[in-house]
């Protein structure tokens, strides 16, 4: 195996484990901020590797790099006639089981003098403010990510250069070849003794400034004449072509033809084009509404992941991928034969693209999911608000232990949806090539 791949692996898995520990700080600061008592603030799952107590809180790793907590006391508000002090024992039926187990387990570390400190006794811009703090974290990571790709390295994008890989002969389209043979007629390009290289600048006394502007002129022209400005070694200069007429795919629809366009025979070079940093909010913008489409039809792409894992379909490029694949995927980018800065680029938006899914997916307003407790701190300033313009009495506090037996379900979806993924990406995993 190439040790480059197993090195994209471990710098995929070390991005996500700090991506992960940062998105704990997120809650983890403002919580302190506002008084509330934390625990534990570890980074992983299993039992713990490594840990070190600060304060009343302790800081630690786990074996198992695959998520992190915080532990704030007294997440739920105790039930009516509860005595704070004492414990109730848990009441029969499944259901309300659940509801009395979560709650006696989140009123159990609540010491004396802490009343105050609970996580449920704060205003809910408070609660809001602390359960998006992880979410808000992910997103800051990935507007960093996004802008080292855009403004410090840049999109890969074509530009009007002459590239090595032009042919300099018209190869017929029926031949599966890429070799010129000495009978075969030299382009208008090769004619005009374009070399690669070359700048397009101009054309027909038109500036040029992308390759669409060149791809444009070139075919409105159609075939004959025409003089064309270049750079070539830093010198502007003008060549004269003779364009001749071909049948070339249709630019938006490749199935389509387009008949007797002008032609030149130039293929262009692919550079890295630097962006400003306001088209990075842009490119974050776009992406989030495409993220945002896949969670709305995330149940439709995991039947693609079933197919895929248990009836040999390929993969949807756009479809959910889970941790086991994209650490494939960086240990596929550095084992790869792109240039070591294209490698850094794809790396770089793997992580930030990554970032910005577990932002938006932990704003899923659903137990346990951080957008669960930031739907019941919102619906709970509703509700004080309401009953303050009505004046009414102050209402109780959220109990979003109602609605943990769907919490449990939903927790068994989503292990079912990580072991499928997992499978998945071992069996049929998603490459860089599709």
């Amino acid at each position: 195996m190439n040790w480059l791949y197993l090195v994209g692996i471990i710098l995929f898995l070390l991005g996500l484990v700090i991506s992960i520990a940062l998105h704990e700080i997120g809650h983890l600061v403002p919580a302190k901020l506002f008084g509330v008592r934390v625990t534990q603030y570890m980074v992983g799952f299993g039992s713990t590797a490594w840990s070190r107590r600060r304060g009343e809180t302790e800081y630690g790793i786990k074996w198992i790099p695959l998520g992190g907590y915080i532990r704030m006391i007294g997440m739920l508000p105790p039930r009516p006639g509860d005595d704070p002090t004492r414990l109730r024992s848990t009441a029969t039926g499944p259901f309300q089981g659940l509801i009395e187990s979560a709650r006696d387990a989140a009123q159990e570390e609540v010491r004396p003098g802490d009343e105050d400190r609970v996580f449920y006794r704060k205003k809910w811009w408070q609660k809001v403010i602390i359960m998006s703090g992880g979410p808000a974290m992910n997103f800051v990571l990935a507007f960093i990510f996004f802008s080292i790709l855009l403004v410090g390295i840049g999109l890969p994008s074509w530009a009007p250069i002459v590239s090595p890989e032009t042919q300099t002969c018209l190869i017929p389209i029926s031949e599966q070849r890429t070799e010129c043979k000495p009978t075969d007629k030299r382009t208008p390009a090769a004619q005009a003794n374009l070399k690669p290289g070359d700048r397009l600048v101009s054309f027909g006394g038109q500036k040029i400034s992308s390759w669409d502007d060149a791809t444009r002129l070139i075919r409105s022209h159609g075939p004959g004449p025409v003089q064309i400005g270049i750079v070539r070694d830093g010198r502007p200069m003008t060549v004269g072509a003779t364009l001749i007429a071909q049948d070339r795919p249709n630019l938006q629809d490749p199935k389509k033809i387009d008949k007797n366009v002008g032609f030149l025979g130039v293929l262009p070079t692919e550079v890295m084009e630097r962006q400003s940093l306001g088209q990075v909010l842009g490119y974050m913008g776009e992406l989030t509404g495409r993220v945002a489409g896949s969670l709305i039809n995330l149940p439709a792409k995991m039947v693609g992941v079933w197919n895929a894992a248990f009836s040999g379909h390929e993969r949807d490029p756009e479809g959910p991928v889970g941790v086991v694949g994209a650490g494939r995927m960086g240990g596929e980018i550095l084992a790869s034969d792109l240039s070591n800065e294209k490698k850094i680029a794809i790396f770089v938006n793997l992580l930030a693209g990554f970032n910005l899914a577990i932002g938006m997916f932990n704003l899923i307003p659903l137990l346990p999911l951080d957008g669960g407790h930031i739907a019941g701190g919102l619906w709970e300033g509703i509700k004080r608000a309401y009953a303050k313009i009505m004046r009414r009495p102050e209402p109780r506090y959220v109990d979003i232990a109602k609605v943990l037996p769907l919490t449990y379900a939903v927790a068994f979806v989503m292990i079912i949806m990580a072991g499928l993924l997992v499978y998945a990406d071992l069996v049929n995993p998603l490459t860089l090539t599709g």
